[in-house]
């Protein structure tokens, strides 16, 4: 009997290894756990998502990854069209050296083929730099190998160049100055970017305080906040950013008119969520939680923020991820008119100044670049809000 005993617990562990085990009963699953699973389904999104990831790992290491800094600049390559980088086996990644002409009939700068080669690597030597401003450092993702010029078939360094014209490596072209067009972008989307989300942040948390207190006391109060939100939504948007972008004075340094253009697009943006803020409220006051934490002698900012709020974080994620388009635009069409961000401060909106005169983009079509980052950022975030909004609604049948 002692023989046969190991050889039974041996079976039974081999017969409950082969029963299947049921899978987790979505009953047992937590809202955020829900929501996450909904949002996987959602393949646009979460391919959004990781678009969005990327330009924001991109801008955090903008120094990293830009080949050239903002102000770094060739006067000899001024509007070069983008070089496309080619591989071969012989020659490895490299693109093609560019020489400056001019056009015999029109008289018009323009650029040929030179012939040769332009070697290109990844952690390559460039510029000095300081990476966030704290860490001095010299290598770059991406760029030119300077360790290979003057090899057979490639382009010589500027000091044994016959004219003293250093090789070249736009990836998206140059501007009217000579910058690399694909670093200033870069640069551009840390400004963009941070600059929308800023907004939004500040925004939600004015919607959330005051469309909660609105809700939560109600009466007067509620009666004077709501006729504010009216008399704020009845004014047209765009126009009032431009006035209030017109105001800020023109002496103020490149910070205060970071902060001041943040202020000025997120005025408006949280009046919105201040009024679905105020809805659910109303609607959760006087549920049973709410009136125990009450009668147990918890604070009504506790009760507020602490019980109520948290009830409907899933909306307050969909509003702020469908808002930053919106904030990304603003920035954008202030810095475009001259309105927001100027010089030497760079960002997307900044960028579109070259693109004022029709003659130029007609031209130079690349100087239009920052028009696909922002339009490929503004569709990602509304792809990810739609997702999140889906994923949230628990009537959802996806």
């Amino acid at each position: 009997m002692k023989r046969l005993l190991p050889l039974l617990q041996r079976k039974s562990a081999e017969t409950e290894a082969q029963i299947p085990k049921p899978e987790t009963v979505p009953g047992e699953l937590s809202q955020w756990q829900l929501i996450r699973k909904r949002f996987i389904r959602h393949k646009l999104a979460v391919f959004a998502l990781f678009v969005l990831v990327v330009f924001y790992l991109i801008a955090a290491f903008a120094e990293f990854v830009a080949p050239h800094s903002t102000q770094w600049r060739d006067l000899d390559y001024m509007f070069a069209p983008p070089q496309i980088p080619k591989v071969s086996f012989r020659h490895g990644i490299h693109t093609d050296a560019l020489m400056p002409a001019h056009d015999p009939v029109t008289l018009q700068k323009g650029y040929r083929a030179s012939g040769e080669k332009v070697p290109l690597g990844f952690f390559v030597k460039g510029e000095p730099y300081r990476f966030w401003g704290l860490i001095p450092m010299e290598r770059r993702l991406f760029g030119i190998d300077t360790s290979r010029l003057g090899e057979e078939g490639f382009a010589p360094p500027a000091e044994l160049h016959p004219e003293g014209i250093a090789p070249s490596f736009y990836f998206l072209g140059a501007d009217k100055h000579g910058r690399d067009l694909f670093s200033r972008l870069i640069f551009g989307a840390r400004i963009s970017l941070s600059i929308g989300m800023l907004a939004v942040l500040v925004s939600v948390t004015l919607g959330i305080i005051i469309g909660g207190i609105s809700g939560y006391v109600g009466g007067l109060t509620d009666d004077l906040i709501q006729r504010f939100m009216e008399i704020l939504r009845s004014f047209p948007q765009i126009p009032l950013w431009i006035a209030l972008g017109a105001l800020l004075p023109a002496d103020w340094s490149q910070v205060g008119i970071y902060l001041g253009i943040t202020v000025v697009l997120s005025l408006l943006g949280w009046t919105g969520l201040a009024r679905a803020v105020r809805g659910k409220i109303m609607a959760l006051r006087e549920e049973e939680y709410a009136v125990a934490a009450r009668l147990l002698g918890a604070g009504h900012g506790r009760v507020l923020f602490k019980h109520l709020v948290p009830g409907f974080t899933s909306h307050i994620i969909v509003s702020l991820s469908l808002s930053v388009p919106g904030m990304i635009l603003g920035e954008t069409s202030l810095s475009f008119l001259g309105l927001g961000l100027r010089p030497p401060v760079v960002s997307w909106g900044v960028m579109l100044q070259d693109c004022m005169h029709m003659q130029t983009v007609a031209h130079y079509p690349w100087l239009l670049m920052p028009v696909v980052f922002i339009v490929t950022a503004v569709l990602a975030f509304n792809y990810v809000g739609d997702g999140i909004r889906d994923a949230a609604d628990p009537y959802s049948s996806k």
